[in-house]
């Protein structure tokens, strides 16, 4: 009698551990992209900047809240130059990273095998000037896109989005500024001129669920 009793208290506290395994709260993905789009205006000059379009890539973490919502944690890099011109012609290429670090969720639609859904996240964005002497600078930004899982099996699968990054500027701003002292160099290459920056990544990633 005992040992019948010990056998249903031990299942009766795996059942949520099983079930948890079985439905797979969490979900990590790896992913690559091409990030396109960028462009700082000048307010007080002709003068703008330029990101290149280029390859990056990221990580994103998912955590189960309901059948059709998610928690998301998105972090993505981008390895660009960014052009300085007068629109006619080139003064300065700075080489640039460009990084997202964002939080919000995701809502998905019903389906076993494909699962279309909407990400919206907030977040920090912080472009950092590879080139000696240049500061970095970080904005608040936010992200919003659609997507779709397909899930051959229900461990991996695979994740494809097309995700648009808005990137807060205070128009005003200095932006890629360095500092040289005595070297007759110090200044910054914009002063901003609008409000939103816009980046479009489109993205393939592998999802593991665990």
């Amino acid at each position: 009698m005992k040992s019948s009793l010990r056998l249903l208290l031990a299942a009766a506290l795996l059942s949520p551990v099983a079930a948890w395994s079985d439905t797979g709260s969490f979900e990590i993905t790896p992913y690559g992209a091409f990030s396109a789009g960028g462009k700082f205006s000048d307010e007080e000059t002709e003068f703008n900047a330029d990101l290149q379009d280029s390859g990056s890539f990221g990580l994103i973490f998912d955590f189960r809240q309901t059948s059709n919502t998610q928690w998301e944690l998105i972090y993505s890099q981008q390895m660009t130059d960014a052009i300085v011109n007068d629109a006619a012609t080139i003064d300065d290429v700075l080489d640039i990273d460009v990084h997202y670090l964002q939080f919000g969720g995701t809502y998905q639609g019903d389906g076993d095998i494909i699962r279309p859904y909407l990400a919206a996240t907030l977040g920090a964005s912080h472009f950092n000037v590879r080139d000696e002497g240049y500061s970095s600078d970080t904005f608040f930004s936010f992200s919003i896109g659609p997507g779709v899982q397909v899930w051959p099996n229900s461990r991996v699968g695979l994740r494809l989005e097309a995700r648009a990054f808005g990137t807060l500027v205070k128009s005003g701003s200095n932006l890629f500024c360095v500092s040289d002292p005595g070297g007759g160099n110090a200044g910054c290459a914009v002063t901003i001129a609008g409000e939103i920056l816009w980046q479009v990544q489109a993205m393939a990633g592998v999802v593991i669920r665990f």
